[in-house]
């Protein structure tokens, strides 16, 4: 363009600012949905308020996109759409009028938001991992979906289409001050990996347009172990032999155990427990496969069954275990007598059981060797003598004997038992060999404190000081231990804020001053508790009488009495009661007498109207002690 055109240009555009800004302006507002066909009409320049500022007009845009998104008539001011309008692109036109004469025109073109765009998750696909021990409602934000539609167009809530199994999880949402409406999800159960370690959740997020528009996300939910499964046997018992002669390194048996965790969790080790079995380490284990080895050489005459206790402990970091028995039994290949092996079944392996045992409950397993035995399994004949009937004896294939519990037992009545186990072999002639067991029966709570009496009677004079001792109560429990320790106290309700008991020794002293007149004869209850768990308790009462003494002054209940009476009444008859004493008893009784008169003289004169209408009397009180 020659320099003189761009010149002319410049100057008519500077003409037109000018012209904008000098002259007056009035504002058009229009709207129009985005969307519209091309070609839609959107409104008119003039709004027929300014009969001066009719077309036609020079238009001004005010930015690029006036002249190619909107078509403008500059002849008639009509104004429409050239494309297809994005309110998400563009909001809102605006542009300036100028007519031929009269005000200029700012017309504001707003483009409407329609529902046209569906709620979009950032990423389609989200991977997350949760350790199966997580809490209930424990959150774990995921992206949220974004919806360029503004208001009710925009993203309303979040559901869950499919793969929730058991209604594990559930969605929380809240809206923040961009407008974003941020998704949570929370665990709504208890997550189990061995019951399901994968979740694919497949959420919808929905707008609120008619119908709503909608987005989809999948979450993979991977379940991460934790070590909540101990190793489990396949056998809660095994059972093998082998010969006294067998030589070391010689295979026993296999024991085998599972884990349902995964990973290092599930990797097992087995181990013997030597400080339960096999303490002269007779056998070994191979910590991997399980296979038991003999470690040592064996001797059928010092001991038949063996009795392995095998732990299995798996890897997790804090490794959980299980055990169970191995019964091994070595095959003879001498002669020798009958031998008895006793395991106790307290949880100190010491010769006891509670007097709570109930009939059927295992006390001690016995293991009984016959070396004379040539045979696969020993003839030997078990019996348990002793016990007066509270024991008895039942057996398992010959080889394991176990002492139960026969009939109820009470340790208040015997306090320990003398078993005694007798094997005796098939041989000719027979030998036997025994087992003496002193078993101690343990206790339990299982009797109430006893008071030496069930009534107390105490006496205390109401003038007697805080701390004064009233009577000393005594219970004693038939239990031993913390079980016959008993405590003392008072229940309510009763007069506690008078009395008090030293909980240890049961001494009942005041605690504060008592009053006959407020009560005579206080009733106490007493609580013995002893220390079992839970605690036994029994009651007894105390009654005790207050004995009175003289702290109260006779009253009168007026200072001044009126009374009519009749001339002729009859003589003795009572006309007025004017006394009151809160002492008044067979102790402490009071007599009155009228002033200026002698005591036991008749107290009132012959009552005649015709010598006096008024008569008045002074009366007077004193206490007598009788």
């Amino acid at each position: 363009m020659p320099y003189t055109s761009v010149m002319a240009v410049a100057l008519h555009l500077a003409n037109l600012l000018l012209i904008i800004s000098a002259a007056a302006e009035h504002i058009r507002d229009l709207e129009v949905s985005e969307g519209v066909p091309v070609g839609t009409k959107i409104g008119f320049i003039g709004d027929g308020t300014s009969p001066d500022s009719g077309p036609p007009y020079l238009i001004v845009p005010v930015g690029a996109a006036v002249d190619s998104d909107l078509s403008i008539d500059q002849t008639t001011g009509e104004i429409k759409t050239k494309v297809a309008l994005d309110r998400e692109t563009r909001a809102s036109y605006s542009l300036v009028a100028i007519p031929m004469s009269g005000d200029n025109v700012k017309v504001v073109v707003k483009v409407l938001d329609e529902n046209d765009n569906a709620p979009t998750f950032p990423s389609s696909l989200v991977n997350i991992e949760f350790p199966e021990n997580t809490p209930r409602d424990v959150k774990r934000t995921l992206p949220p979906a974004r919806d360029l539609d503004l208001d009710i167009f925009n993203t309303q809530r979040y559901n869950i289409l499919s793969g929730n199994i058991n209604n594990t999880f559930r969605l929380s949402s809240h809206r923040e001050r961009d407008g974003v409406l941020y998704l949570d999800l929370q665990i709504n159960g208890y997550l189990d990996r061995e019951t399901c370690e994968f979740y694919s959740l497949v959420i919808e997020a929905l707008d609120g347009g008619t119908p709503p528009l909608k987005g989809e996300m999948t979450v993979n939910i991977t379940i991460q172990d934790v070590n909540d499964n101990p190793p489990i046997f396949n056998q809660s018992r095994y059972f093998a032999s082998i010969q006294e002669n067998s030589t070391l390194g010689t295979s026993v048996l296999q024991v085998l155990a599972t884990d349902d965790d995964a990973g290092d969790n599930s990797q097992i080790e087995y181990s013997i427990n030597r400080r339960q079995s096999d303490k002269d380490v007779l056998f070994r284990i191979d910590a991997s496969t399980g296979i038991i080895l003999v470690n040592k050489p064996l001797d059928f005459e010092t001991k038949e069954m063996h009795e392995l206790v095998v732990v299995a402990k798996d890897h997790g970091l804090q490794p959980l275990e299980a055990t169970t028995f191995v019964s091994i039994k070595v095959i003879d290949v001498n002669d020798n007598q009958p031998t008895i092996n006793v395991i106790f079944l307290s949880e100190d392996a010491t010769p006891k059981i509670s007097e709570s045992a109930q009939p059927g409950e295992f006390v001690a397993r016995i293991s009984v060797n016959d070396p004379d035995s040539k045979t696969e399994y020993s003839n030997v004949n078990v019996t348990l003598n002793g016990g007066q009937g509270h024991f008895g004896l039942t057996t398992r294939d010959n080889i394991i004997y176990l002492v139960i519990v026969s009939l109820p037992l009470d340790r208040e009545l015997q306090p320990n038992y003398t078993l005694n186990v007798i094997a005796t072999d098939t041989g000719t002639p027979p030998l036997h060999a025994s087992r003496t067991i002193n078993l101690l029966i343990t206790d339990v709570n299982d009797n109430t404190p006893e008071f030496d009496q069930q009534i107390y009677e105490a006496n205390v004079m109401e003038v007697s000081d805080p701390g004064t001792s009233v009577l000393q109560v005594f219970a004693q429990d038939k239990d031993e231990g913390n079980n016959s320790l008993i405590t003392y106290s008072l229940a309510e309700p009763g007069n506690t804020n008078w009395f008090q008991i030293d909980s240890r020794s049961g001494l009942i002293t005041t605690r504060a001053h008592v009053d006959c007149e407020t009560e005579p004869l206080p009733r106490l209850t007493v609580v013995a508790t002893d220390n079992g768990f839970p605690p036994l308790s029994s009651t007894a009462t105390v009654l005790v009488t207050i004995h009175d003494v003289n702290d109260n002054e006779p009253i009168f209940d007026q200072s001044f009495y009126n009374v009519s009476v009749a001339e002729n009444e009859a003589e003795g008859r009572c006309i007025l009661k004017a006394k009151t004493d809160h002492d008044e008893d067979d102790l402490h009784s009071f007599e009155e007498y009228l002033r200026n008169q002698k005591r036991n003289h008749s107290r009132f004169q012959q009552i005649s109207k015709n010598k006096r209408n008024l008569y008045e009397w002074e009366i007077e009180t004193t206490i007598a002690y009788t």
